[in-house]
């Protein structure tokens, strides 16, 4: 999964104006994305993206937050984050699809 999750940062940062924000803090460093200065998405663990996408997109694509997270288990249904899995480079395909819309819509 290390090597999906490293393709995948790749591909973010490969995007012009996106850069990568280190936060220190109590459990050691937090990195995310950030774009014209609004965080839009992190990683948890080796296989998950937690993306800003909206709440109209999510519901769009008819997307569920994970019911068992161990990151958010208490995430508000209507929150303009979801946590997308990925296990695959097909799965890869479809989050940089909808992190390309999570930029577009900041």
């Amino acid at each position: 999964m290390a090597e999906l999750k490293a393709q995948l940062r790749e591909q973010i940062l490969a995007i012009d104006g996106v850069e990568e924000k280190v936060w220190p803090g109590e459990a050691g460093e937090f990195r995310s994305f950030v774009v014209r200065g609004k965080d839009f998405a992190h990683f948890h663990g080796e296989n998950e993206l937690d993306l800003r996408l909206t709440k109209r997109w999510i519901a769009f694509h008819h997307l569920q937050h994970p019911k068992n997270s161990s990151h958010h288990p208490k995430r508000a249904s209507g929150s303009p984050w979801i946590e997308l899995a990925f296990n695959t480079e097909a799965d890869l395909v479809q989050i940089m699809e909808w992190v390309k819309l999570a930029i577009r819509s900041i």
